[in-house]
């Protein structure tokens, strides 16, 4: 099977699993129908490919392997060392790094990796403001890096949506960060990395790139790669990787002993091997042609998604993507950004209600949607099929009873195999 195939077999549970825990069975199940009848529309989601799952199932599910290749804490680990070796020696290839850890449980565990690579507790922060995009891990009071480090934010611009770079310099002089992030969880365009590093070499920062929304289009040759700019890559392995859910952290070589001894033994025991060795199945198949082509069909997806929401009246964050990513104001069609997920859900499309910059709405309600194409193009979706997904969602949004939408959606999801495709 290739990265781009579609398995059309409904999952079943297995007559081990049924007979051991029916209860789980019939969750499981239920799941899977969930997914057959529905569109992942969910940005921060994506369909990991049927060879990712055979590794995550394969016998490393249950190894223990404490530290790093040549020198684990048990015994038994020679193969669980050349699989960890191989999944390093990809990723390095894949996105011309010189050095990678692979074994990071989440993309916000890899952020508290860097952090402890780089900071002591109480040192200034220069990232993206929450209320702009930032993510969690880049100051929020409720997680470790608001409440260890000084984050100071930056944000858009109001006129167009875009990062302000003028700020990120002003607040940068103004501050002396001892490290800037670079990066969004829905911001649709490309980052400047090559400004961001010439800031941070102004004031003699690190420069840590957040791209775990991205890496995958980085990998398929889409997106420009942080890699030659930044000290440290932060990213994901799911997303538009199709990976595991897992962390990944990409380092100069110059810290990559740093950057490890913050993975193993800093923030976490034992890696989990059967992830790594899923991990690097999906850094071989994101080296292949035809994920070249699943990024470009996602972001020529995204390209007119956005377009159909605009043209229903909706108004796209810096007037369009170019990504996976669409983050829309959905307030011009009379609704929340909360009560857009809820008719979309209602329907079988799962998208995610979005706070947006210089939003007047409650972070509960929200004016903004944000979604992403990765798993529908993982699917085969392109830029026709998404059209038409944006317009369900604008006859949902404008008032169109869901009954009328839900039909259309079960057959788009029964076409291209929702829940199914691998």
């Amino acid at each position: 099977m290739t990265v781009t195939d579609a398995v059309q077999v409904r999952w079943e549970p297995s007559q081990a699993l049924r007979a051991a825990d029916p209860e789980l069975a019939d969750l499981l199940s239920a799941e899977a129908e969930r997914r057959a009848t529905s569109l992942q529309l969910l940005a921060g989601e994506n369909l990991a490919t049927e060879a990712v799952l055979a590794a995550l199932s394969g016998p490393l599910v249950d190894k223990y392997a404490e530290g790093y290749p040549g020198h684990r804490h048990h015994t038994g680990c020679a193969l669980a060392d050349a699989t960890e070796l191989l999944a390093v020696e990809r990723a390095c290839r894949l996105f011309a790094a010189e050095h990678a850890n692979v074994q990071p449980r989440s993309g916000t565990s890899a952020m508290l990796a860097a952090y402890a690579a780089l900071l002591r507790p109480g040192d200034v922060v220069l990232a993206l403001s929450l209320e702009h995009g930032g993510h969690l891990s880049c100051g929020s009071r409720a997680n470790f890096s608001g409440r260890w480090f000084q984050f100071v934010g930056y944000g858009v611009r109001e006129e167009d949506g875009l990062v302000d770079l003028d700020q990120v310099r002003e607040l940068a002089h103004v501050h002396r960060p001892k490290a800037i992030v670079a990066g969004s969880i829905s911001y649709p365009r490309h980052q400047d990395w090559a400004a961001f590093r010439e800031i941070a070499d102004e004031v003699d920062a690190y420069l840590i790139a957040s791209a775990a929304q991205t890496i995958g289009l980085v990998a398929g040759g889409v997106a420009p790669s942080p890699v030659p700019h930044a000290d440290v890559v932060v990213a994901a392995t799911h997303k538009l990787l199709r990976g595991p859910r897992g962390g990944l952290l990409l380092c100069t070589g110059e810290l990559a002993e740093r950057v490890d001894r913050a993975v193993f033994p800093f923030i976490q025991g034992g890696a989990a091997m059967n992830e790594v060795a899923a991990k690097a199945v999906a850094f071989a198949q994101a080296g292949t042609p035809e994920f070249g082509a699943y990024t470009r069909r996602a972001v020529d997806g995204a390209r007119a998604l956005a377009a159909a929401l605009a043209e229903a009246g909706a108004r796209p964050v810096t007037g369009g993507t170019d990504t996976h990513l669409v983050t829309a104001e959905v307030s011009p069609l009379g609704v929340t950004g909360a009560e857009a997920e809820r008719r979309c859900a209602a329907a079988g499309l799962l998208l995610g209600k979005c706070a947006l910059p210089y939003d007047s709405a409650s972070a509960a309600e929200t004016s903004g949607i944000r979604l992403g194409t990765g798993a529908a193009a993982a699917l085969g979706m392109g830029a026709r099929e998404l059209a038409e997904v944006g317009g369900l969602i604008a006859e949902l949004l404008g008032g169109t009873p869901v009954d009328r939408v839900v039909p259309r959606v079960r057959e788009l999801a029964r076409r291209f195999g929702a829940g199914d495709g691998r």
